[in-house]
């Protein structure tokens, strides 16, 4: 009999500010929280959450991901003592980039003719997240990082998902962490023309002209049901469905059919047992770009149907930029929050309607959900660099 995979914890560290639900409850009021172009976690103080020596032995990827997983492990229960044995708990963190800044700091010091630091391998590395917080919370099942772009973090809770399913694991802390607001990723990006000119992320308005590149970290407690009821847990909702499919098109732009992203919506929604008649919301992928919106958006009609043109469409990008191998994980959050709250926030900036665009993309103020009186069911699109696509299905407690 398959597992019944429930969400118990969130944590999250955005430039919305500290914690999961003010992610949910800024960006639902309609707050912005990109400033000159980027969006930075300004209201994260390292030093207010770790020690001094453990600020010195993590990249900054590493601080916000730590962090965030306090908040879920203590939202979930577990500020105490874990309910689980620790060869039951695994983790699994995301990320695009990993230690950039670790990378470009010893580079630099390698130019100057500087002695390198020692900490240099272990701090860049990109399962060093996953790492810190197996080592900091005695997590000893599955552990193990996944670098798949701005999928990254969506694959991590899918996996997790598959791990507790398949026995491997009772619970999984999940989720994904970035912090790429360097020199080199900037310039990267730009030389890729991929950055927002004019410095505004509007997914999905006929303006767009480029993602705004953010930092922060989204985690989540994923447990099964069964036991997480007999430990008397507060559940908060259940993971439907999960759907991984590649476009093996291109190393950077999506495939213009949206068959990738169409395939794995399908693959979710078929885990889920679901149709597109209960799927009450999408949050999307909606990065401001003008290749990925208008094939998202031709996925989104071709996985739904007819029923496309009924749901509200939003993205939390408007509201937070890009945080790249986060973003799967801290959309997966906003999701469940708006979920519960039963609202479809915003698209923020969404004001010029492109005419190859044509969903209900949210745009003004939250809107209620239509659900009949049944638990929402919500879509998370997460897409990412070298065609990785991964798709959550999501359904309030």
């Amino acid at each position: 009999m398959r597992r019944e995979i429930v969400i118990t914890g969130l944590g999250a560290i955005t430039p919305l500010g500290i914690g999961a639900r003010t992610v949910h409850d800024r960006w639902s009021a309609g707050v912005c929280a990109i400033e000159d172009g980027e969006a930075v976690c300004t209201d994260f103080d390292a030093t207010d959450f770790l020690s001094a020596k453990e600020v010195r032995r993590a990249d900054r990827f590493t601080q916000l991901a730590i962090t965030a997983c306090q908040e879920a492990l203590a939202d979930a229960g577990w500020a105490g003592a874990s309910p689980y044995r620790p060869d039951e708990i695994g983790c699994i963190l995301g990320t695009g980039i990993g230690g950039i800044a670790t990378i470009e700091a010893n580079h630099a010091r390698l130019v100057d003719g500087a002695a390198v630091s020692p900490l240099a391998v272990p701090l860049m590395m990109g399962n060093a997240g996953a790492a810190a917080l197996a080592i900091r919370h005695d997590l000893r099942g599955p552990v193990y990082g996944i670098v798949s772009a701005c999928a990254a973090g969506a694959h991590a809770i899918g996996a997790a998902a598959r791990a507790i399913d398949c026995g491997e694991a009772g619970a999984v802390i999940a989720g994904g962490a970035e912090a790429a607001l360097t020199p080199l990723s900037r310039a990267a990006f730009s030389a890729l023309e991929a950055i927002s000119r004019c410095g505004v992320s509007r997914p999905f308005d006929a303006r767009r002209d480029g993602f705004v590149m953010g930092e922060g970290a989204g985690v989540l407690v994923l447990e099964d049901g069964e036991q997480a009821r007999r430990r008397g847990a507060r559940i908060l909702a259940r993971l439907r469905g999960y759907g991984a499919t590649c476009d093996a098109s291109h190393l950077t732009a999506p495939a213009p059919d949206g068959g990738g992203p169409f395939a794995a919506m399908t693959a979710a929604m078929r885990d889920a047992e679901v149709e597109p008649d209960e799927i009450d919301y999408v949050n999307a992928h909606g990065t401001s770009t003008p290749l990925n919106d208008r094939a998202e958006t031709i996925a989104i009609k071709r996985a739904l149907g007819p029923r496309a043109a009924e749901i509200p469409v939003s993205s939390t990008k408007s509201a937070i930029g890009h945080l790249l191998g986060a973003a799967g994980a801290v959309e997966a959050l906003a999701t469940v929050l708006a979920l519960r709250a039963r609202v479809a926030p915003p698209t923020l900036g969404w004001e010029v309607r492109d005419p190859e665009l044509d969903l209900d993309y949210v745009d003004g103020s939250s809107r209620p959900l239509r659900t009949n009186e049944r638990p929402p069911v919500a879509l998370s699109n997460s897409f990412g660099f070298g065609g990785h696509n991964a798709v959550l299905c999501l359904e309030a407690a």
